[in-house]
């Protein structure tokens, strides 16, 4: 489309801009880019205020009244912000499954969750420092009533029909990443809370949460919470189930090891879904395929160009009852070198560590090998010499160890190439940054609600946010702006675009400066 002269509103005052539209398939709507200022509107021409005469300086000047500023509001990360909601649909359907108060409230948390993440208390004092409180000053946002707005979402269904909305409205062959991590949290009276293995290392209970996220759409679509410990293995089938009942049918599942199991296998193909999935070597059938298949794995046959590193990809066949799975192993030579300096020079630190330990009466020296050799406990043999440890590096445990260096299995279902199976399985990266994200941008844990469905209401506010936070990172990086801002020093930067209110009950918003307008126009927000 050729480019086309608009005139822009702000503060009572007229800007021409020069903008070429396009068509967004995303929203479905005229966007425009490569928004070029051309000055303010001066008997209908754009006039640059460095340009223009001087006796047309000095009318300028006379029509711009100066009044007295009687508050300030942080605009522009709120209305980036709200911008993304909007494109995604995100509004339309919080206020389809919630009151306006309701929507007005989890609008905010999430916001806040991205922006300035606070405890819920703290929550009010920056939401009436915002242009959200400008929009929807009618609501509260106490302590006690997030609770009461928390409790309230945690036991309904508000979640999940969003989640349907999510799934219905992006229709189906999509591509899911389903991942899984942990929560932990210091309280004693949620039910969902038990030990299990967590990811963190954290010696506390815990929640499992279940995360898919749309490849396409670069954002989570669905979550689930399971009680701490259940393992990954078993959350599928479940998951599987709740896909169907939203008629979610095509689309192809990656998954990483944690989910391998033969039961898993068996229910996906019986279901004939599309899948791709690394496996462990754990099982004794793959080990044994492993074993087999690694013999001739450097044979030039196999070799490969994958993002300018050559690898090996090698088809292999895993009989499975009825079925005959089909996948590749994959060996890359330059991780096996890195990854094997990394395990050895790990044992020689807890080696030398293990022998300058001193033992005292108060603690046993079983519990001074396992605070030092940690998850690396099986690599060694040990006794106590007096006050000492003598510990030597059992050969076998490394050997076996370094045979499977370099090298992985991903099995898939239907007809799939060596280069389709690992770059898919590779996009698996991004569910892990999502799940990443959550537990440090969006200041999540320890989790620090106490019941079970003020704690689902949390997350359900973490989703929320997690979903524009995913986009604008996307956006971001379609942008080229990762090479100048983080998402936080960006909403930063936008925080210093303010809405003012006056002496005379005007709403005015401040002057755009350079940088924001350098952020906004490649993010398609002008």
């Amino acid at each position: 489309m050729e480019p086309i002269r608009r005139i822009k509103k702000s503060d009572g005052r007229e800007y021409w801009y020069e903008e070429t539209p396009y068509y967004d398939p995303v929203s479905k709507q005229t966007r425009y880019k490569d928004s070029k200022y051309l000055g303010r509107n001066i008997d209908g021409k754009p006039v640059r205020m460095r340009d223009a005469p001087q006796e047309v300086r000095e009318k300028i000047r006379k029509n711009t009244k100066t009044l007295a500023i009687r508050s300030a509001y942080d605009h522009g990360s709120v209305m980036l912000l709200t911008q993304i909601m909007h494109d995604l649909k995100l509004d339309q359907y919080l206020h389809e499954i919630l009151n306006d108060s309701d929507t007005a409230m989890v609008t905010a948390l999430a916001l806040n969750r991205i922006i300035r993440p606070l405890a819920m208390k703290d929550v009010g004092a920056w939401y009436a420092g915002t242009t959200l409180a400008l929009d929807s000053p009618h609501i509260s946002l106490t302590g006690q009533r997030i609770s009461e707005l928390l409790a309230r979402i945690g036991s309904s269904t508000v979640p999940q029909q969003l989640m349907a909305r999510l799934l219905e409205e992006n229709g189906t062959k999509r591509t899911l990443i389903y991942d899984i991590t942990s929560l932990s949290s210091h309280s004693t009276l949620m039910n969902l809370l038990e030990y299990g293995y967590n990811r963190d290392g954290v010696s506390l209970p815990q929640i499992n949460l279940s995360l898919i996220m749309d490849k396409e759409l670069g954002i989570p679509v669905m979550y689930d919470l399971y009680p701490g410990s259940i393992t990954d293995v078993t959350t599928l089938t479940g998951t599987l189930k709740k896909l169907a009942a939203y008629g979610v049918k095509d689309y192809t599942a990656i998954m990483d090891r944690g989910f391998f199991s033969q039961h898993n296998l068996l229910e996906m193909l019986d279901q004939q879904l599309s899948f791709i999935i690394s496996a462990t070597f754990q099982l004794k059938d793959v080990k044994l395929l492993l074993t087999e298949a690694q013999r001739n794995i450097t044979n030039v046959e196999y070799m490969q160009k994958f993002k300018d590193r050559t690898i090996y990809a090698k088809p292999v066949m895993l009989p499975l009852e009825s079925y005959h799975l089909k996948g590749y192993l994959f060996y890359d030579p330059k991780r096996e070198l890195e990854q094997k300096e990394s395990l050895t020079s790990r044992l020689v630190d807890i080696r030398d560590g293990l022998a300058g330990v001193r033992l005292r009466k108060d603690k046993p020296a079983f519990i001074r090998f396992f605070e030092i050799a940690g998850k690396f406990k099986n690599f060694f043999d040990w006794k106590q010499v007096d006050d000492r440890i003598e510990a030597t590096i059992r050969q076998n445990a490394v050997t076996q160890r370094m045979n499977r260096m370099g090298k992985f299995m991903v099995f898939y279902s239907g007809g799939v190439d060596w280069l389709t199976a690992l770059s898919r399985y590779r996009e698996r990266d991004e569910i892990e940054k999502e799940i990443e994200m959550m537990k440090s941008d969006l200041d999540i844990l320890p989790l620090n609600t106490h019941k079970d469905i003020t704690t689902s209401g949390f997350i359900f506010i973490v989703f929320v946010a997690l979903i524009i936070r995913a986009r604008l990172l996307r956006m971001m990086t379609e942008a080229g702006l990762l090479k100048h801002y983080s998402v936080k020093s960006l909403l930063l930067e936008l925080d210093k675009l303010k809405k003012i209110t006056l002496a005379d009950g005007q709403v005015m918003t401040t002057e755009m400066t350079k940088n924001q307008r350098l952020i906004l126009e490649p993010l398609g927000i002008m």
